[in-house]
């Protein structure tokens, strides 16, 4: 027997020994044992104090590094989307106290499509007195899953899961306090009309391409409503959903919007509170996890910043307490987000060094 236990403690002894060596082999860079060599820092940029960031030198350099490529394709799902010329590219920051910097075309209006959809989780969030409503009826977990998709619905018990998704959108829509379909409507525009500090047109044209061939949607709402986790009668939810998807926006708006998150709920243009302050964190949370489809793990890795995007080629992120930054490119990448837009903002991002985790390499 102890025999034994001096063997097993001289076992222990040398692999302790032989660990020793291979942490000093590492920390020493590997030096001549052979040991592994550490790989070059990956370069950071420093952050840029708040009150000295030159914007507009910023969204100049972005949309001319950026206005060459040519990756990607228009969503064609929707037949319109297909229609939209390809070359449009706007780049846009809004601060929180309501200055705004462009470049490029940013005052050609496209559809909102899913940027949408966090404003109208807001809107809901603001109706029930707090983001507890959202967890409870819809759900706040990645699927991490195309946007569409049914299979998720399959998968999660919960059903719906997050409002960002189409699932979850439509169920937020639905949850929205009115009498009637039209009041409804009213609430969802009025909202985003707050959150952009102006009127917002209905792009009917979209509309009518998006309803008609709304197939996939209508069995998510029915579905929804078979296991009661859609809350008004479902093609009602559908039709206010898809009216919601084809507001027309410019990235001006997208950009203000996304300002009035940074600034804590409140618009910096008209000064109306749309969203608690203490409702914020949560909806940017969501947006950080989810707001990039099924990329959303990559642009929080690349980014680390909370952001949404939509399949008409609009994308905005936020800054907390800052700013915020939205671009706009119809061509996009097999997950549904902008090529052009996304390297735009995270071109950005990453020269400011506003990672919500530290700065990230530009």
């Amino acid at each position: 027997m102890l025999g034994a236990r001096t063997g097993s403690m001289m076992w222990v002894m040398g692999a302790m020994l032989a660990l020793s060596a291979c942490t000093a082999a590492v920390h020493d860079g590997g030096s001549s044992t052979g040991g592994y060599a550490a790989p070059a820092a990956h370069p950071v940029t420093p952050a840029v104090p708040a009150g000295t960031e030159p914007f507009q030198a910023l969204v100049n350099d972005a949309h001319a590094r950026f206005a060459g490529v040519t990756e990607g394709k228009n969503a064609d799902y929707i037949p319109i989307l297909a229609t939209i010329p390809s070359e449009l590219y706007g780049v846009a920051i809004a601060t929180r106290d309501g200055h705004v910097y462009t470049a490029g075309d940013v005052d050609y209006r496209f559809s909102i499509q899913s940027v949408s959809k966090p404003f109208t989780a807001a809107l809901v969030m603001q109706q029930y007195g707090g983001p507890e409503i959202i967890a409870e009826k819809i759900g706040v977990e990645p699927t991490g899953l195309p946007f569409n998709s049914k299979l998720a619905l399959e998968i999660y018990k919960a059903r719906s899961v997050n409002p960002l998704v189409n699932a979850g959108a439509i169920a937020a829509v639905s949850l929205v306090k009115a009498k009637n379909e039209k009041e409804r409507w009213q609430h969802v525009l009025g909202n985003l009309e707050g959150f952009a500090g102006e009127k917002l047109p209905m792009l009917e044209k979209v509309y009518d391409s998006e309803y008609t061939t709304a197939f996939g949607n209508r069995g998510i709402a029915n579905l929804l409503f078979n296991w009661e986790r859609l809350y008004s009668e479902p093609e009602e939810a559908l039709r206010v959903y898809t009216r919601e998807c084809s507001v027309g926006v410019n990235t001006v708006d997208l950009a203000l919007m996304g300002a009035t998150l940074a600034n804590g709920g409140v618009n910096p243009k008209t000064g109306k509170r749309m969203l608690d302050e203490s409702s914020v964190p949560e909806l940017l949370a969501i947006m950080m996890t989810a707001g990039f489809y099924d990329e959303s793990g990559r642009w929080s890795f690349d980014a680390g910043l909370p952001a949404k995007t939509g399949v008409g080629g609009g994308i905005v992120a936020v800054v907390p307490g800052r700013f915020a930054i939205a671009a706009f490119s119809p061509r996009l990448n097999e997950a549904g987000n902008s090529v052009r837009a996304q390297k735009a903002i995270r071109y950005i991002a990453g020269k400011l060094g506003v990672g919500l985790f530290g700065p990230n390499g530009d």
